[in-house]
């Protein structure tokens, strides 16, 4: 089942250490590089990444690191102008991994500011988070291409219809859901999806289509990780008589609800809310919450490390 009439013209893109295809929109001389990177501690690193910079000619824009003393671990991100840079775009990952990449025994990544990602939006029957993603993007907020939405139940049509997105409905049981998954995951190729959001997609993604997307896949949940996992939790908060319940955004991972966390808020409750009212205040909350991941996502702002995440400011 299809719904919009958004023309879908652009190639298919595959997750990549380095994209080079540019945006028509962005102007290539406001391009910049975007360098994340994680490496054992030891003097020098950070010097030899900006000398590398500088003396090819960038003009440095950004720079964050950090140093997990617990661990020995540094983490970086930094960004830099194209325009009058030596190293042609498509052979910077090539010269740093030579020049540093094998000396200090580094894992990185690279991207490109005219290149921008594109989401798939999984959705079930609510519509908050939605209706807000689809708000922000349509304002301009997000520097991202949306080419379509996802659904097991064709009830959230007219939401994509009405911001002019095509809309795909994949009826998922138990019996069909390799089946199924296996043309949405034909459909993302199509359309050179790079990262998934689920805004409340009620259906536990596969490990199979995980793999495809390892640390690109969204999720928000309903509380406050790792307490109340799994069914209703709001429920079980006011059984519980909390005074705060929050949410929490993650990548997901094959254990359920235990992925990397990106964003996390809390709101207060009190005895006089019920659950009902819980559920009203938690809704406003995941909306916040995933919003914020996706906007780190986006700007190329999250490193993660094993089960946990690097945030640069």
């Amino acid at each position: 089942m299809h719904f919009g009439q958004k023309a879908l013209s652009l190639r298919a893109e595959k997750l990549s250490l380095c994209d080079i295809t540019p945006s028509r929109e962005t102007p290539t001389d406001m391009t910049t590089a975007r360098l994340l990177l994680h490496c054992p501690d030891q003097p020098g690193i950070l010097a030899q990444i900006t000398n590398f910079i500088t003396v090819n000619g960038g003009n440095i824009v950004y720079l964050d690191q950090y140093v997990d003393r617990i661990e020995g671990v540094f983490f970086a991100r930094v960004e830099w102008e194209l325009e009058g840079f030596m190293i042609p775009r498509e052979k910077i990952s090539e010269y740093f991994t030579t020049l540093y990449g094998q000396k200090y025994g580094m894992k990185m990544r690279l991207w490109f500011s005219d290149v921008k990602p594109r989401m798939a939006i999984f959705v079930s029957k609510m519509s908050h988070c939605l209706f807000d993603m689809l708000a922000r993007y349509t304002a301009g907020e997000w520097d991202c291409e949306i080419p379509l939405i996802i659904s097991n139940h064709p009830d959230l049509g007219h939401v994509a219809e009405r911001f002019d997105i095509p809309f795909h409905v994949f009826p998922i049981t138990h019996e069909n859901k390799r089946e199924q998954e296996e043309r949405e995951l034909t459909l993302l190729r199509e359309n050179g999806i790079t990262f998934i959001v689920l805004a409340r997609y009620m259906q536990v993604i596969s490990n199979e289509m995980i793999a495809h997307y390892p640390d690109h896949i969204i999720n928000i949940h309903h509380s406050f990780l790792p307490a109340f996992a799994g069914a209703k939790p709001y429920h079980q908060a006011y059984e519980r008589g909390v005074k705060i319940i929050g949410a929490t955004s993650h990548y997901v991972t094959a254990e359920l609800d235990a992925g990397p966390i990106i964003e996390q808020d809390v709101v207060r409750i009190t005895h006089k809310d019920t659950p009902q009212d819980l559920v009203g205040k938690g809704k406003d909350l995941e909306k916040i919450v995933l919003s914020r991941a996706v906007q780190k996502h986006i700007d190329r702002k999250v490193l993660v490390y094993k089960n946990k995440t690097v945030i640069f400011s």
